[in-house]
């Protein structure tokens, strides 16, 4: 590990202007992304900001009924808060199936949104890699790509990625609430990662020198059935081969409104719109939610390895939306989990 220096910062506006002093500097939160990449020689930061101890631990109630979270609450806090429990399910389930304890018992809201791939190409120095040197190829796409992206990839990138609770923030229509230089801004959640294009080294629409101050979730999916299903290659401590997070109104039998995002399938948590659209109006039946999860995952460009993803993904959707339509359905056999059943 290289040499840096170390500061912590005790309010946002400090930690805003802390790294405007530092060209290479960094945000510091739980660190349990950023320290492993430094290990790795991905991240040489010159300059840690620590805002650990910000004032941006609280979960509270919007004027509207939604709920603010902020950036420096723990994992494991906000999967347990009361609040998202009761009325955004879909966020504890989300939250809980990511990591392990341990692990979120240190990580933030912040930090968990900004967390970068796991591509094995990006990880690793020795490799080229467009995402951590702009112009050096991708071989992942020829190479190991089993895990990476079906949708919204590029020639430049074939990333994915890892949070299980961008997912489920993206069904629930959140926003990030961010500090910068020039003052407040409110990013759409679902506008806040990009994919890849010919610039894949820029993970998220962030400006330079902004921090994320926090999320806010909106009122219209509180108490909504909503929930979280991921597959991955063994039940814990493992990224999603393929996820999806659901937010189901149904009122007699027709589908008022659906919120749907899948997750592990790209560089992005992807909102499924085209699927939300088919659905809205129409019946909410096992045949209707299936044949718009299918026009939705038409999009998908599998490369040589990774096609199992589609199948999978349709599996874990569809099963999530019937059992939130119908909650006696929820009896149903729980199959093998790595065909995203269950």
């Amino acid at each position: 590990m290289r040499s840096f220096t170390y500061e912590r910062a005790t309010d946002p506006a400090q930690a805003v202007a802390l790294l405007g002093h530092h060209p290479s500097a960094r945000f510091l939160g739980g660190g349990t992304n950023l320290v492993d990449l430094m290990k790795l020689g991905v991240e040489t930061p010159g300059h840690l900001v620590d805002i650990a101890r910000l004032p941006l631990d609280r979960v509270e109630e919007s004027a509207d009924g939604g709920l603010l979270i902020g950036a420096t609450v723990r994992n494991s806090d906000l999967a347990a808060d009361p609040a998202v429990r009761t009325r955004f399910p879909v966020l504890s389930q989300a939250l809980l199936a990511g990591a392990s304890g341990q692990l979120r018992n240190s990580a933030t809201t912040g930090g968990n949104l900004l967390q970068r791939t796991r591509c094995p190409y990006f990880q690793d120095i020795t490799k080229p890699c467009n995402k951590r040197r702009p112009g050096s190829g991708c071989p992942a796409r020829e190479g190991a790509h089993r895990d990476l992206a079906v949708l919204g990839h590029s020639e430049s990138c074939v990333a994915t990625h890892p949070s299980d609770m961008a997912v489920a923030l993206a069904a629930l229509g959140a926003d990030v609430l961010l500090l910068g230089p020039d003052g407040e801004r409110t990013v759409p959640l679902t506008g806040f990662h990009r994919l890849p294009g010919d610039a894949p080294e820029k993970d998220t629409v962030l400006l330079p020198g902004e921090l994320v101050t926090g999320v806010r979730l909106p009122a219209s999916a509180a108490g909504l059935p909503s929930a979280y299903r991921k597959a991955r290659d063994r039940a814990s401590y493992a990224f999603a081969l393929a996820s999806a997070a659901v937010v189901l109104d149904v009122r007699d039998g027709v589908v008022r409104d659906v919120r749907l995002a899948f997750g592990g399938l790209a560089h992005k948590p992807w909102r499924a719109t085209t699927a939300e659209a088919a659905l809205r109006g129409g019946p909410a039946t096992a045949a209707a939610f299936g044949h718009a999860v299918e026009t939705e995952l038409a999009a998908a460009r599998p490369l040589r390895d990774n096609g199992f993803k589609v199948p999978m993904a349709r599996n874990l959707a569809v099963r999530l939306l019937t059992e939130l339509a119908d909650p006696d359905a929820s009896a149903l056999d729980h199959t093998d989990p790595r065909r995203g059943d269950r």
